[in-house]
């Protein structure tokens, strides 16, 4: 079973997509902070893929996806952002950290299996 780990500082957001995912067949990690989830990694969480939001607390998506593309486990992890953010130069900014794709909220549930399928092989 692929692994994802999802990252946002909404409950809400977090429950949503957790269970799309679930429902299609995903093992899921969680976390709702960017910290949180560079700390799950760093302790040897091996993941298929990140979903991350942009906008978090001290440690936003970008932050995340710099610090994690550190990581040799998780340097070629293809990693999604999922965020309100729409804007051109955000997406070249989240492109140049490391950033596999991008999806503005909010995001209907096909479509987001739709892209994960896309960016895990053999899923």
């Amino acid at each position: 079973m692929k692994k994802i780990l999802i990252v946002d500082d909404s409950p809400t957001m977090l429950m949503s997509i957790e269970s799309v995912l679930k429902k299609a067949g995903y093992e899921i990690s969680a976390a709702s902070s960017g910290e949180k989830a560079f700390e799950l990694l760093q302790g040897g969480l091996k993941i298929d893929l990140m979903i991350t939001d942009y906008h978090m607390g001290a440690m936003d998506g970008i932050a995340l996806i710099r610090s994690s593309r550190k990581l040799p486990h998780v340097r070629f992890t293809p990693i999604l952002m999922v965020t309100t953010e729409s804007q051109q130069e955000k997406r070249h900014e989240a492109k140049a950290a490391g950033a596999t794709g991008w999806l503005v909220k909010p995001v209907e549930g096909e479509a987001l299996i739709k892209v994960v399928r896309q960016v895990i092989p053999g899923t």
